[in-house]
């Protein structure tokens, strides 16, 4: 059974404020979703990658990926309405060629994943069915319904923060999608798969992955993104650079 990445590139960057999709901003000279495809690139695990990109953008990235060698790249194509519907799309190419598969879902900006937390998703989804990347919420969580008063306060010991790679069978989480669709087909009130899982009752593994897995949203992560880039602990990055000098 084939480990394949879905990533979804289809932002546009307007919280960002810039002229060009976030994903295509530069680190040390290389795009944010060529660092994050070289991940994966490198990981022994993965068998293959699929991109879900914003329409303008297709064919610059064809063009990055054959610049860069990124072998396991199987197709990039435009991604949907949203994040959502762009996995969808993809997780629907996979199927024209794959009974089933281990599916992991990752943004095409947050390039510091850990190959540590790749594995530890891979070999989560067989033994629980799915892994979902948490870390711990450091900050003290607040509740309000209104946006001005303090409603709940939870303990932060039982919080933790979603982030990337989600990770299922194939056949789970394309299935899910289909019967979402049906009744939800613009995905409200969904904002990832794991809420997409929860929805229809479904108890996803968490799996703890690495601190600095950061999410490029705002010129602020951005920022936060450059100087754990030039981290001493990003040992992953020394592979890249010696892959695709």
């Amino acid at each position: 059974m084939k480990n394949i990445v879905v990533i979804f590139a289809g932002g546009a960057g307007k919280r960002m404020g810039c002229e060009i999709p976030k994903q295509f901003l530069k680190i040390q000279g290389k795009e944010i979703i060529i660092h994050t495809l070289g991940l994966f690139e490198i990981n022994e695990n993965i068998d293959e990658i699929y991109v879900a990109c914003i329409l303008e953008g297709v064919e610059l990235l064809k063009q990055l990926v054959t610049k860069y060698n990124i072998s396991k790249v199987k197709k990039v194509f435009p991604g949907g309405k949203s994040g959502q519907d762009s996995i969808f799309l993809a997780l629907s190419e996979i199927k024209k060629e794959n009974e089933n598969a281990i599916v992991l879902i990752h943004d095409g900006v947050r390039p510091l994943v850990s190959d540590e937390t790749i594995n530890k998703c891979i070999n989560d989804v067989k033994y629980y069915g799915s892994a979902i990347t948490v870390i711990p919420c450091f900050e003290t969580p607040i509740m309000s319904l209104d946006d001005k008063t303090v409603e709940k306060m939870p303990f932060r010991n039982l919080m933790y923060t979603a982030q990337a790679p989600q990770c299922f069978y194939l056949n789970d989480i394309y299935n899910m999608h289909l019967k979402e669709r049906k009744i939800n087909p613009n995905y409200e009130g969904i904002s990832d798969s794991c809420g997409l899982m929860f929805k229809n009752g479904i108890k996803c593994h968490i799996v703890h992955g690495n601190n600095g897995n950061i999410k490029v949203t705002t010129p602020e992560d951005y920022c936060t993104l450059l100087g754990n880039y030039n981290a001493d602990d990003y040992k992953q990055f020394m592979k890249l650079e010696r892959k695709f000098k």
